[in-house]
């Protein structure tokens, strides 16, 4: 079955392309032009291309209610080369992120990328891992904080199972980043402190006061036990 892909896109030229260039690389790829058709259809798809200017409903929405009751992967398009749409589609549960106008080619190694390592996640070894009092199901993907489930970002996940290999070892921002998408591409590694400060606050108990993951300064993050 082919993957099947939601292109969300208003402006015509560039749906026509986009689809056009996605589908020549085996993607089954459906567009919609608004907002509030991709929250209706959005869950239902393997991975969501999601523009954030919309009309009907802002791309930040469609994603904050995605996000809200599905794990699927979201790469946004932004037509502002801006820090702080970057940083709000992070913010709000986006995997990747894409500036216009980019390159076609670019955007399919982003879409196989993440498809990649949700296969990866998918056929994990079975194993749990347990840090203090997290416990890390890396088949199921369900988090536990001190017994407690907490829901994660397929990318939130991703780096807490990252730095849950080896508890106490520092791993860089660019090994996080390369390790988020699958390749030597790392982007803006500011993204990094985006993806751990979500996922502090999903799993400590002041994310102002961290205690589980702990910034090593000038060298990266490390997960320690508590």
């Amino acid at each position: 079955m082919s993957t099947r892909v939601l292109l969300v896109e208003d402006e015509p030229a560039i749906r026509r392309s986009v689809s056009y260039a996605l589908r020549g690389e085996g993607f089954d790829v459906e567009t919609v032009a608004d907002g509030e058709s991709a929250v209706e259809t959005g869950a239902g798809f393997d991975v969501v291309i999601l523009d954030l200017m919309l009309p009907r409903m802002p791309g930040t929405e469609v994603l904050r209610q995605l996000r809200a009751v599905s794990p699927v992967p979201i790469i946004v398009l932004t037509a502002r080369d801006s820090e702080l749409d970057r940083v709000l589609g992070l913010e709000l549960g986006a995997d990747d992120y894409v500036t216009k106008p980019f390159s076609l080619a670019e955007l399919a190694s982003r879409v196989r990328a993440i498809l990649r390592r949700r296969e990866l996640d998918r056929v994990g070894t079975g194993s749990v891992r347990e840090v203090g009092g997290l416990r890390i199901d890396l088949v199921s993907h369900e988090v536990l904080v001190d017994d407690r489930s907490v829901y994660l970002t397929p990318s939130q996940f991703k780096v807490l199972a990252l730095l849950a290999q080896v508890p106490g070892r520092v791993v860089a921002r660019r090994e996080i980043m390369q390790h988020l998408w699958d390749s030597s591409h790392v982007g803006d590694e500011h993204a990094c402190d985006v993806h751990v400060s979500n996922l502090r606050h999903k799993i400590e108990g002041e994310r102002s006061r961290p205690r589980r993951i702990v910034t090593v300064r000038g060298a990266g993050y490390k997960l320690v036990a508590v």
